[in-house]
């Protein structure tokens, strides 16, 4: 059985597994590397010049997912978009509904006469309005939330960087929990690619004292 799978299977479905084959192997060398890379630079790092000791890495985590999610400037964020959302949602609304008042008085008319052509242009002119009004607000709200996004992680990482300095941290590693079960197979290998910590028990979470940080700062 399946041996006769094999041959009926296609082509490009067999190149596409073992092309998915070939990508968790990719990312689980690159986790492995990377796990080595700590160790190493931990024994390196940890050397005592004087002395010739080895003293342990200090290490901390933190979960930028978390501090996204929890952070008040994200609270704001959000309450700022639903109303802005619902602002815009009833824009377009009143002109939806003015679109369909339009072609209910087009009815009436008589098909080729002058009043029927001057309103019909109406309704193609407000149905293009529409159009680009939605476009607009859906591209508008795209960029201000990867504006929202990239400054947030700066000062992510630069209150990262504060709260290592002032509790002595060598490193501090991303460490969010994956967001299991996946919805589909290209976010199943996005969440394996980018989840490089699976173990970090001694490892102090700074989470907290980084959004701590952010909070303050947002202010």
């Amino acid at each position: 059985m399946i041996y006769q799978y094999r041959l009926e299977c296609p082509k490009s479905a067999i190149i596409n597994e073992k092309g998915k084959i070939m990508k968790l192997k990719l990312m689980v060398l690159i986790v492995l590397m990377v796990a080595v890379f700590v160790l190493f630079a931990g024994l390196g790092f940890g050397k005592d010049a004087s002395s010739g000791d080895v003293k342990c890495l200090k290490i901390g985590v933190v979960s930028v997912r978390k501090i996204f999610q929890d952070c008040r400037r994200n609270v704001k964020y959000k309450q700022e978009m639903i109303a802005e959302r619902d602002k815009l949602e009833a824009e377009l609304e009143s002109l939806s509904k003015d679109i369909d008042a339009s072609k209910s008085k087009l009815k009436m008319l008589k098909p080729g006469s002058a009043d029927y052509l001057s309103g019909m242009k109406d309704v193609f002119d407000k149905q293009g309005s529409l159009q680009a009004k939605q476009e607009y607000f859906k591209r508008q709200m795209d960029m201000r939330e990867q504006v929202v996004i990239e400054q947030l992680f700066k000062d992510v990482v630069k209150a990262t960087g504060e709260v290592a300095k002032d509790k002595g941290f060598d490193m501090v590693l991303e460490k969010s929990e994956p967001d299991l079960p996946a919805a589909n197979s290209n976010e199943l290998t996005l969440t394996i690619s980018t989840h490089k910590v699976l173990y970090s028990a001694g490892c102090e979470d700074i989470t907290d004292a980084v959004m701590t940080k952010v909070d303050a700062n947002s202010i």
